[in-house]
């Protein structure tokens, strides 16, 4: 990286771009819903605010008891948050979609440059029978169902990722990295399953389960330029085994937003061309870049185009007010 780069990062500041720090930032209703770790927040704390129900009608009785005006107050104000909560919700469960239903995650080999995938994660509430539906609409319709999870263990439970795992294989589905479908792969249903961050050392442990399943997955690595030694050699390790390791940034950034602040030249040359080019360098053939949380827009797509022959973004599998950062 150039060292102009370097130092325009430095002199940023460190809440414009640097995301690592924002899902502690988020209050249960004042959730950002395109930061997916800030919704995993929310939803956790209004689940929470079910466990209060049960002493309720406790505290009702006890302020009708004491005639206490303002316990009386503030217990009213304690009911109307906890409804609030609950009602986000319900509103959270009643506005999940089928994974079959997001066509924006099937790619029907159109060639198209801009691809998106569906969150495995748990916060993302995607269930294995909406994953199972998402992959017999691939069979049937001989398309590429595209995924994503980031750290296994931890955000996705590995009895999950290996519940995916014996489902793509019952139904003989093959696997494609972003890689394949750069180098012209032969069309037909699959899957691509990938994993975003630098989680390299969890993703390594589950190596033989990959192997047991035929899985080739593809890697999508941030923060590459403060990647130890120890997980520069993980990831060689990962690619010998056939797995892809691509792109996904230097320091995370919401490009939109990293854009809108420092322009798109600043954005290109702080966050996307050194992560490509660093991975390069250490040997990888790097062919795509995942935008951090899928933020991203058609002009920066053309520029980051201009770098590899394809891009990923995210498709979201529930109602948002915000837009779904897919194209359509």
């Amino acid at each position: 990286m150039h060292e102009a780069n370097r130092q325009l990062r430095r002199g940023a500041d460190p809440q414009i771009g640097r995301e690592r720090g924002r899902a502690r930032e988020l209050t249960a209703l004042n959730v950002d819903v395109h930061d997916e770790r800030g919704l995993h927040l929310a939803v956790r704390e209004h689940e929470r605010s079910r466990h209060e129900i049960g002493g309720l009608g406790v505290r009702m009785q006890r302020c009708r008891e004491q005639h206490h005006d303002r316990e009386q107050a503030a217990h009213g104000a304690t009911v109307a948050r906890v409804l609030v909560a609950l009602a986000l919700v319900a509103a959270l469960a009643a506005c999940q979609h089928d994974t079959a239903d997001k066509p924006s995650a099937f790619y029907n080999w159109d060639d198209r440059q801009v691809h998106c995938a569906i969150n495995l994660d748990t916060y993302a509430r995607n269930d294995i029978d909406s994953i199972k539906a998402g992959l017999d609409r691939a069979l049937d319709r001989g398309e590429v169902i595209e995924l994503y999870a980031h750290d296994p263990g931890r955000t996705v439970e590995w009895e999950k990722i290996e519940a995916v795992l014996a489902a793509i294989t019952s139904r003989g589905l093959p696997y494609y990295t972003y890689a394949d479908f750069v180098g012209g792969a032969e069309p037909g249903p699959g899957v691509a399953l990938s994993f975003d961050d630098a989680y390299i050392d969890h993703w390594l442990t589950g190596s033989e389960l990959y192997a047991q399943y035929g899985a080739r997955l593809t890697f999508f690595i941030a923060y590459v330029d403060n990647l130890s030694p120890g997980q520069r050699a993980a990831l060689h390790e990962l690619a010998a085994r056939g797995h892809a390791i691509e792109a996904h940034g230097i320091d995370h950034l919401r490009a939109p937003r990293y854009v809108e602040e420092h322009g798109l030249a600043a954005y290109i040359a702080d966050e996307v061309a050194p992560s490509i080019e660093l991975l390069r360098a250490d040997g990888f053939d790097v062919t795509s870049f995942a935008y951090p949380y899928g933020a991203r827009t058609a002009e920066i797509d053309r520029a980051v185009l201009e770098h590899v022959p394809l891009v990923r973004s995210v498709s979201f599998t529930w109602t948002s007010p915000a837009t779904d950062p897919c194209p359509h």
